[in-house]
């Protein structure tokens, strides 16, 4: 995996995390309003896992914020 995509999910992560705790939500309960393992959302937080796209807009959906906010 190149720099530049490790470093994008990592970004990716952490938005994550912001919005979730801004919304003060659980990992879990983040996790069950997407339909995924309970764990998904800790993996996505921690760079263990690779989010898709469409788990993405769902999150941005979710959150209310644009995809794009994810990647800043």
């Amino acid at each position: 995996m190149s720099s530049i995509q490790e470093e994008t999910y990592r970004t990716i992560g952490r938005n994550v995390k912001k919005y979730r705790l801004a919304s003060n939500i659980s990992q879990e309960k983040l996790s069950e309003i997407l339909d995924t393992n309970s764990k998904f959302i800790g993996h996505i937080e921690r760079f263990e896992r690779f989010i898709s796209l469409k788990k993405l807009i769902e999150i941005a959906e979710y959150f209310d914020v644009p995809v794009k906010n994810f990647f800043e």
